[in-house]
This record gives C-alpha cells, sequence and structure tokens, in this order.
C-alpha cells in the first residue's frame, strides 16, 4: 500500500501558484496578438499619413497655382482697361501697351522666373533648342545668332528652352 503524503500548506500554495501562471505556449500566444495589435495599429497610422499628405500635396498645387494666377490679375485688368479706353492717339495706346509689357516682367521677377537666349550667348543644348545653323563672321563658333523665341527658368528648372539659330 502506498503511502499518503502529506501536504503542507507551503505545498499547496507553491501548487496554486504553478497552476495559475501562464504557460509558455501562453505567453508565446499573447505575445503574438500583441505584436499583431501594433502592426495593425502601425499599418492604419501609414494609410492614414500616404492619405494625409496626398490631400496636402493637393492642396499646395492648387493653392500654388491660385497665388499664380492672382499675381497676373493686375496685369489683366489692365489689358481689359487698354482695350475698354478709346484710343484715338496712337502714342498714348503704345505707351500703355508698353507699361502693361513692363508690368508683366516685374511679375515674372517677382515670381522668380529669368528670361534667357539671348545673341551673342553661348549655345548650351541643356537650355536653348537649336533650329538652324549659319555663318557669321561676327560671332565666335557655338554661339546664338538669332533668337526666335526667348527661353525661360525658374532657378535651375527650365520651364522653356530658347529656340534659336547657332553659329558653326
Amino acid at each position: 500500500m502506498a503511502k499518503d503524503k502529506k501536504t503542507t500548506p507551503e505545498e499547496t500554495v507553491e501548487e496554486v501558484v504553478e497552476k495559475t501562471e501562464p504557460t509558455a505556449e501562453e505567453k508565446l500566444t499573447a505575445e503574438l496578438n500583441e505584436t499583431k495589435d501594433k502592426l495593425l495599429r502601425v499599418m492604419a497610422e501609414y494609410d492614414n499619413f500616404r492619405k494625409r499628405s496626398q490631400k496636402e500635396k493637393e492642396m499646395a498645387y492648387g493653392d500654388t497655382k491660385a497665388a499664380t494666377i492672382g499675381e497676373f490679375l493686375p496685369v489683366y485688368d489692365n489689358f481689359m482697361r487698354a482695350m475698354s479706353a478709346e484710343a484715338t492717339d496712337l502714342d498714348s495706346f503704345k505707351k500703355g501697351i508698353e507699361m502693361i509689357f513692363n508690368q508683366y516682367g516685374e511679375t515674372f521677377k517677382k515670381l522668380g522666373v529669368e528670361s534667357f537666349g539671348e545673341k551673342g550667348e553661348t549655345f548650351d543644348p541643356n537650355i536653348h533648342n537649336a533650329v538652324m545653323h549659319g555663318e557669321d563672321e561676327e560671332l565666335p563658333e557655338n554661339s546664338i545668332s538669332d533668337v526666335f523665341s526667348t527661353g525661360y527658368k525658374m532657378g535651375d528648372r527650365v520651364i522653356r528652352p530658347a529656340i534659336v539659330k547657332v553659329v558653326n
């Protein structure tokens, strides 16, 4: 006959503690669930960030476009005034058009737009578009002899290349 073991109160507490402690499998499952939850939160935050960035980009484009148009509205207003005025004197009409032309130039400067492509400049295929070649004894080789269309740039960005004739 087997002898009954006597249990002490300390042993009972240890048995109770062993029963309440999570097993290794339960710990891993809990950690996995916590990691999944964190991953889902990060994915949701990234998705929100992506949507917010796209919306901000679209708003910035619209704001920039509106600001640029706003800069040209005074010039347009002056054209409207010139068209509605009865000009009996050709010189005063010409003077008004020159003023509007100068106002355009000032607006370009304000927006950081520079013109380029003048006669005598050295030809640069990165900013000039050569449509003709010719000979000119007065100008050095690979320089611009005629400008058909002025080029424009903002900083290093070419808005429109200059269309030119180049000396060979």
